[in-house]
């Protein structure tokens, strides 16, 4: 990959169950990457990550909000209803704006043996099936 002229090797490393998540996820959910991470990197990793395209749409840092020296993930620059959306994210920061939407999940680095994806699985089915994800989030989540 080329960052400012300096041709690098990127080498990343899937979350275990990351692809059994996304197409389950995909059956309840439209499924969106919202990541920090500059759309010239992140966009050839999705591609690569998700062939079969269950991702319907990715935002990128272009499309955060900078508060307080953070990239933050303003979820209504998805465009969605705030009842039906719902964000997973290792980042208290990266949610601030609209916590009631917020599923946090621990930072994972390179731990062959985790299975939080595996693990919120049920709780993802069990969101989709109420009205207000945010109601369930707020009570329940955290």
């Amino acid at each position: 990959m080329n960052i400012d002229g300096n041709i690098c090797n990127i080498f990343v490393q899937k979350r275990p169950g990351v692809d059994n998540f996304l197409k389950t996820m995909s059956q309840f959910y439209e499924v969106v990457i919202f990541t920090a991470s500059l759309s010239k990197y992140a966009d050839p990793l999705m591609n690569q990550m998700d062939p079969s395209n269950i991702c319907t749409m990715r935002l990128f840092r272009e499309h955060c909000t900078y508060i307080n020296g953070v990239f933050t993930k303003d979820m209504s620059k998805i465009g969605r209803n705030m009842k039906d959306a719902m964000i997973l994210d290792n980042s208290p920061s990266a949610y601030m704006l609209q916590p009631e939407c917020a599923i946090p999940i621990i930072s994972w680095y390179d731990d062959p043996k985790d299975r939080q994806l595996f693990d919120l699985i049920p709780l993802f089915i069990q969101l989709s099936r109420i009205y207000d994800c945010r109601e369930a989030i707020t009570k329940f989540v955290k």
